[in-house]
């Protein structure tokens, strides 16, 4: 326990606050293979459901905000090129969604 409290010493609460940021965002974007390889096994053929994206977003901006307080460039250019990808992918469905509505068919 003493290394435990040494290392909290030396780093502070704001690490403790980065690093558990750090591991959530990083969960949250691995979630995703989980939600798609089990949406594809359902149907037995590849698919990617619309949590994948919302949890690539998440996620993505997470780690993004890790990479910031990091000043990584090369982790922040990376996430922030998928988060555009993300984003166009979940307008792409609200798009699809909101031409559905009665309404809105074009």
């Amino acid at each position: 326990m003493n290394m435990l409290s040494d290392w909290f010493a030396e780093h502070g609460w704001i690490e403790v606050v980065w690093l558990t940021i750090g591991f959530l965002a990083q969960a949250m974007f691995s979630a995703r293979f989980l939600v798609q390889w089990i949406a594809s096994e359902k149907v037995r053929k590849s698919i990617v459901p619309e949590a994948f994206w919302y949890f690539s977003a998440g996620g993505g901006a997470m780690l993004l905000a890790y990479a910031i307080y990091r000043q990584d460039p090369v982790f922040i250019l990376g996430q922030a090129f998928g988060l555009m990808v993300y984003a166009r992918n979940i307008y792409f469905i609200w798009s699809e969604r909101r031409a559905g509505e009665p309404g809105h068919e074009s």
